[in-house]
C-alpha cells in the first residue's frame, strides 16, 4: 500500500499501466523535491559566505585597503569600504536594508537556520516519496513477472 498526497492506495489492485503513471509521477515529483532541496542547500551556503565576508572581511584592518567590487560574475572595479561596522543587506526582491554587522550576522544567522529546519522537512518529504517509489516499482516488477510467467 502507497500513500500519495494523503490518499491510500492499494498498489497491487492497479493495472501494470496505472503504476507505470504512479511511477512517473513519483518520479516527477521526487525530481522536483530533489531541485527545491539543492535549491534550498546553495541558498544556505550563500548566506554562509555572507557571515563569512562579515567576520573576516570587515574591521578596522580592512577599512582603508583596497578592494575589487563585482559588478558582474566577471567584471570588477576597484574600490574602497565605506565602512566597516555596516553593511547593506539584501532582503528579498531587490530591497537591502543598512544594518550593523552584528544584526547583519544575526540575520544571516536566523536564515540558516530557517533554511535549516526546511531542509529536515524537506528531506523527510523526499525520503517519504523515494520509498513509494521503491513500492511502486517493486510491485511493478511482480506484476510484468507474473504476466511474462503466466504467458
Amino acid at each position: 500500500m502507497a500513500s500519495t498526497q494523503g490518499q491510500q492506495i492499494e498498489l497491487t489492485s492497479l493495472t501494470a499501466q496505472q503504476l507505470t503513471q504512479l511511477k512517473k509521477q513519483l518520479d516527477t515529483e521526487l525530481e522536483h523535491l530533489t531541485t527545491s532541496f539543492q535549491s534550498l542547500r546553495t541558498a544556505q551556503s550563500k548566506f554562509r559566505d555572507c557571515l563569512k565576508s562579515i567576520s573576516t572581511g570587515l574591521n578596522a584592518k580592512t577599512a582603508d585597503k583596497p578592494l575589487l567590487v563585482p559588478l558582474t560574475s566577471s567584471l570588477y572595479v576597484p574600490g574602497t569600504l565605506a565602512s566597516s561596522t555596516h553593511v547593506l543587506v539584501d532582503i528579498g526582491t531587490g530591497f537591502f536594508i543598512e544594518k550593523s554587522t552584528a544584526d547583519a550576522s544575526d540575520f544571516y544567522n536566523r536564515k540558516i537556520g530557517n533554511l535549516g529546519e526546511s531542509l529536515k522537512d524537506l528531506e523527510q518529504i523526499v525520503q517519504g516519496k523515494a520509498s513509494n517509489l521503491r513500492v511502486v516499482e517493486d510491485v511493478l516488477r511482480q506484476k510484468v513477472v507474473g504476466v511474462s510467467q503466466e504467458g
